[in-house]
């Protein structure tokens, strides 16, 4: 059965009032034929993002209308049952933030391209300084978009956020202060970034899970210079300036089904 993504925009309510206009979609949805398998509530952008397996829009959209007559702005079908991964089973209670926005989260990563290559060319003590240089630019990023930094990884960080326009605008923060440092420096340096959204698995301060697994390949799959986002993580800044350009469908490990991807237009965010 297809999954599908809706958005509604302009939402003033709270996160319980969220949680019970979903638990009265759940009393319906047999009767339609469909599943709502869980929402996302982003109170600052005032939208709300809704999964559903079902046969068709129509389906879908008639769960909302008969529940409660909140229809979304717009539904789109999403890759196979990715989105089904990232989320977990919401609980009957709306007092209960397990599907909110506090567990709900974008992740990002960075890897410098070409860093084995550039430990042999510039040596040790020369690849730290690019690295040092990296991390400074990256940390400076996350700190004007909310980021929250989750672990190094070598030759690149993973990050996380609350919001996945923020994400996307920390990314193009970085490549752009890369780019500028670029132009006087003997060793100019060059990443690659992944984004996905979704909702991981936390253990021991660190992030696990199809959404995380995503971001890594999305990040592996982007050209040098490029930053390269999950279906969900493009619709979820559909309300933004930013344009991105379509790339795949990718075969990706750890993934049953091909899985497209966009490149952020990021030169001309600038």
């Amino acid at each position: 059965m297809p999954t599908y993504m809706d958005r509604h925009d302009g939402v003033d309510a709270s996160e319980a009032e969220v949680a019970a206009l979903h638990s009265l979609d759940v009393e319906v949805q047999e009767r339609h034929g469909v599943e709502y398998l869980g929402y996302w509530f982003d109170p600052v952008e005032h939208s709300v993002f809704c999964f559903v397996d079902a046969p068709d829009k129509e389906r879908a959209e008639a769960v909302h209308a008969e529940a409660h007559g909140q229809v979304a702005n717009r539904i789109i079908a999403v890759e196979g049952r990715s989105v089904a991964d990232f989320l977990g089973p919401l609980p009957a209670e709306p007092d209960s933030d397990a599907n909110g926005g506090s567990a709900f989260r974008s992740i990002l990563f960075t890897d410098i391209v070409d860093s084995t290559k550039l430990t042999q060319r510039l040596g040790d003590h020369g690849a730290m300084e690019l690295l040092h240089t990296h991390d400074r630019i990256v940390r400076a990023a996350l700190g004007a978009t909310g980021g929250s930094e989750v672990k190094h990884t070598g030759d690149g960080i993973m990050a996380s956020f609350e919001s996945v326009p923020s994400s996307v605008d920390c990314a193009v923060h970085v490549q752009q202060q890369l780019t500028e440092h670029g132009r006087d420096a003997e060793h100019p340096i060059v990443v690659r970034i992944g984004i996905s959204a979704g909702e991981p698995v936390t253990e021991h301060n660190d992030l696990f899970g199809a959404a995380v697994q995503l971001a890594a390949r999305a990040c592996a799959r982007a050209e040098p210079g490029s930053i390269f986002v999950s279906v969900e993580a493009r619709e979820l800044c559909d309300a933004t300036h930013l344009q991105f350009e379509p790339r795949g469908p990718f075969e990706l490990k750890g993934f049953d089904e091909p899985v497209s991807l966009f490149e952020v237009a990021w030169r001309a965010s600038a």
